[in-house]
Parts: structure tokens; sequence; C-alpha cells
């Protein structure tokens, strides 16, 4: 046979057949002396097994150890691992779907709906007022549940919520003002530093020890450089400030 009559017979393009040879799954026959190969029936059978196993969804590395194994006992375990990996997916999967079924249910779509529901209910009290940078704030946090492993996110949504105490967010509107009055600020400008103290007074112990063990000097300076369009110089240099003061009150918690 010729790779097409090959393929053909199999189900496959001659271009999969090349790429098993490429990979090591089906071994080259030997060229006929006018340079095309000559397959025979076991390598029917060779391609047709690596399809078969191919679409139950195994990886190519995988199917290499199988076809190792003439035995068949790698073949159990690797479909074992594939089932408990597909039932994972599905568990995954149906999460996903009650979620969206969950969002379709709202009147007022907008895009801070499609966080985590533990996150949208701490932004539901948060509301961002007329604020630009609790607006910019609220993004972040959007950002942080996005990027956040699905374990992670209880976690997450539990060191923001005592924000959300009424007297708490009430002292958040009134820092983030402040905040923005320092829009045009020199960032020697003393009130930087006074409005990074009352910050790291303001925001959760959990926060505080989560900037300590996370946040360096360097980590810090990355992080503000990178928000360079959205902070001005003195904005920039109150997170530092602020990474600073809460880093301290983490080491002077411990001490």
């Amino acid at each position: 046979m010729r790779i097409g009559e090959l393929a053909a017979l199999v189900g496959v393009s001659t271009r999969t057949v090349r790429h098993y040879h490429h990979e090591g799954l089906l071994p080259e026959p030997v060229r006929l002396p006018n340079g095309y190969r000559e397959y025979r029936l076991r390598d029917a059978v060779v391609l047709a097994r690596v399809r078969r196993l191919a679409e139950l969804g195994l990886s190519l590395d995988e199917i290499r150890d199988v076809l190792a194994d003439d035995k068949g006992r790698e073949l159990r375990e690797v479909l074992l691992e594939l089932d408990v990996d597909l039932a994972r997916q599905q568990e995954a999967l149906a999460a996903r779907r009650a979620r969206l079924a969950a969002l379709l249910t709202e009147t007022d779509l907008h895009p801070d709906s499609t966080v985590s529901p533990e996150m949208a209910e701490v932004l539901r009290e948060l509301p961002a007022g007329e604020s630009r940078f609790a607006a910019f704030d609220r993004e972040l946090l959007v950002m942080m549940d996005t990027g956040a492993d699905p374990g992670d996110r209880a976690a997450l949504t539990e060191m923001f919520q005592p924000l959300t105490d009424p007297e708490t967010y009430a002292r958040a509107q009134d820092l983030y003002v402040r905040m923005d009055t320092l829009a045009d600020a020199d960032p020697g400008d003393p009130r930087v530093a006074a409005l990074a103290e009352d910050f790291a007074a303001l925001l959760p112990h959990a926060m505080t020890a989560a900037a300590a063990e996370h946040l360096d000097e360097a980590a810090v300076d990355q992080w503000a450089a990178s928000m360079e369009d959205e902070l001005s110089p003195a904005q920039a240099e109150m997170f530092r400030l602020l990474i600073a003061a809460l880093r301290r009150n983490a080491m002077e918690g411990e001490g």
C-alpha cells in the first residue's frame, strides 16, 4: 500500500500518518528503490490502534506508553486516569454552566457580573461612587478574581469582605477622595505619607499579612511601575508607602 491507500483504509489524512511517523508512533516502512514507502497490513493495524487511542483522548506521550506495552496493562492504567480527568472536566463544565445560567437570570448584565459569585457579592457592597480611584480599585479586584485559582477565590473574597461594613466603607470613600486629590501633587507632598498611614490602618489584618508575605520592595516597585498609566507619581508613591506600612504593621504584630 502507498501512504494514501493506508490513510484511506484507516480513515485519517496522509498528513496525520506523517505526523505519527515524526512522533515515533508509527514506524516508517522501508522505502522501495523508487523512493516510495510500502505499507503492509500490520502498519494499518498499528495506525488504527493509534487513531482509536487518540479518539479516547489520550495524549501522544500516553499513546506511546500504551504501544510500548504489548500486554495492555499500561492501557488500563492510562484509561482509568483519563476517566478521572474527564470526570473532573465534566464537573468544571457543570459549574461553568450553572454560573452562566445564574448570569442569564440577571436583568442588568455588566462586565462585573462575570466575576465569581463571591466577588460579585463584595462588589455589590463596594459601589465606585464618583471617585476615579475607587473605580480603578474595583477593576483591580475583578482582575485578581479572574486570575485567582478557583480554590483561592473564597479566601480572596473573604479577605475583602470586612471592607463592605458600612462604617468601613464610608471611611474608604473618604480615602478614595483624598487619593484623587493627589493626581497633580508632588510625590514629596506630606499628604502622601499621611494617606498611606490612614489606608494601612483601614485595611483588614488578613490583607496586611498577605502584603507582608508576598510583597517585597522590588515587587512593589515593579507593580507600581506597571500602573504608571493609571497612577500619578504621587499616587504611586502612596502605594509604595502603603505597602511598607502594611509590612511594618505585620512584623510588629508578629513581635
